[in-house]
């Protein structure tokens, strides 16, 4: 009975957990600064307790790991099976930049400051976010980009997407 209490206590602090993620931005996990790995090591070590209390057992601390593997799948199945859960509780992507316009009310929907968008023009090698094409807030937290030259790659004679060439008329 107390290894059920256990796993029900780990069950909930990760549920929470989720929760609290969802609620407090996406883009809080996809790159960690300092204070974002100081505050997950917290996190961790403050609901610690709230899982397995005072057993400080190995097959405590077992059940607790066990627990949260077992909830941590049968949420991803459950995400899966069911999209709309998925946006509930990943959210969507969002467009952050439309052939070279920021769009700035989904910067500050999406708490990204202009400054991490053009970091990340810089990191997908772009001068700036005047040669972005577009630009979107995936659901993982990471921005991906196309620049200006996107579509003139596949009219150049460059692979599509598909792995295939242009078609020849």
């Amino acid at each position: 009975m107390r290894y059920l209490a256990i796993a029900a206590s780990s069950v909930c602090v990760y549920l929470f957990i989720v929760a609290a993620v969802r609620l407090f931005g996406k883009k809080e996990f996809s790159q960690l600064s300092i204070t974002d790995l100081v505050f997950v090591l917290l996190i961790s070590n403050a609901v610690q307790n709230a899982m397995v209390g005072s057993d400080t057992s190995l097959l405590g601390g077992l059940c607790a790991a066990g627990a949260l593997f077992a909830i941590n799948a049968l949420m991803k199945y459950v995400l899966y099976r069911f999209p709309r859960l998925s946006r509930l509780v990943q959210g969507e992507e969002i467009m952050l930049v439309y052939q070279g316009r920021v769009l700035a009310d989904h910067l500050r929907r999406a708490r990204v400051t202009r400054a991490e968008l053009e970091e990340a023009a810089r990191e997908h090698g772009l001068a700036g976010v005047q040669n972005i094409h577009l630009a979107v807030l995936e659901v993982d937290g990471n921005i991906s980009i196309l620049g200006d030259d996107a579509d003139a790659s596949t009219k150049k004679g460059k692979p599509r997407r598909n792995g295939q060439g242009p078609q020849a008329g």
